[in-house]
């Protein structure tokens, strides 16, 4: 049986599209978003998503994040985050770039370099009209590289020019200044990191306050006056938000998803599972 959450097929979907321009399966250009066919209960991806939104609106989750996206802006997706997509206006339009993570890892953009994190943070960005010529433009030139098939260094091309894009425009789309995050910032974002790391393993504060090297109550402290939400909850979404995919996405029974998430029974599962959702797991699977 699985054990993990269903990944959307992108490649499925690409591949149904007429016009998609594309390098082998690292880099695909759609000149049309597909978000129609997406399921509508949470779900990961393996590839970066760079959706560039020209009309419309749509709202949604990532990684627990909510965001109302309103063109003109971009979105951005990366690898292995969980998404859910909770409505797209029926006159939404723009672009999309798909790069896989082998690509990815070809740009060796390290993930301390203050525009990846932003990212992280919230990956929606209004967009001026200059950052949008910047887009399109960026866009234009990648596809260009792509069509022209007879060029048999069309990878490194796109590599190098998505390179000098990041590092050239991304600073500016996330308004980021030289200055270093403080301290309180710093130490949320380490503590999602654990959070990410372990939270099938463990639930009880007291291992992270370890790990940071401090103590539960100030750890909670800190943690609820950075982002406005307790420690405690910050486990429990991430648990909730990966159970509720494994309910919809997958065949493995409440007793696995509970032995997933490390609690002693169904019971204590349902029960957790019940008190946050406000219906049993057997419910939200069946609803």
């Amino acid at each position: 049986m699985a054990n993990v959450i269903k990944k959307f097929d992108w490649k499925k979907q690409v591949e149904e599209l007429a016009g998609v321009d594309h390098i082998g399966d690292d880099v695909f250009l759609l000149d049309k978003p597909f978000l129609s066919p997406l399921p509508n209960y949470p779900f990961k991806i393996n590839v970066l998503s760079a959706l560039i939104c020209t009309k419309g609106v749509t709202r949604g989750k990532i990684n627990l994040k909510p965001y109302t996206a309103e063109a003109p802006c971009m979105i951005l997706m990366l690898p292995e985050q969980i998404l859910e997509y909770e409505y797209v206006s029926e006159d939404f339009d723009g672009y999309v770039i798909v790069m896989s993570k082998q690509f990815l890892s070809s740009l060796e953009i390290k993930e301390n370099f203050s525009a990846y994190l932003s990212v992280t943070k919230q990956p929606y960005t209004p967009l001026n009209e200059r950052e949008m010529d910047a887009m399109l433009s960026y866009y234009t030139m990648l596809q260009r590289v792509i069509r022209a098939v007879s060029n048999i260094n069309r990878f490194e091309i796109a590599k190098h020019l998505t390179i000098a894009f990041f590092y050239g425009i991304g600073p500016s789309l996330h308004n980021l200044s030289e200055k270093p995050t403080n301290r309180s910032e710093m130490l949320l974002e380490d503590f999602l990191k654990l959070v990410r790391t372990n939270y099938k393993e463990q639930r009880g504060l007291d291992f992270y306050a370890d790990k940071l090297c401090l103590t539960p109550k100030y750890m909670s402290s800190v943690v609820k006056q950075a982002s406005g939400i307790s420690a405690g909850e910050w486990i429990d979404r991430y648990i909730i938000l990966e159970a509720k995919a494994l309910l919809k996405s997958t065949n493995m029974t409440i007793q696995q998803i509970g032995d997933e998430f490390n609690f002693a029974n169904q019971s204590f599962f349902g029960k957790y599972f019940k008190r946050l959702v406000g219906v049993s797991p057997k419910e939200y699977r069946n609803n």
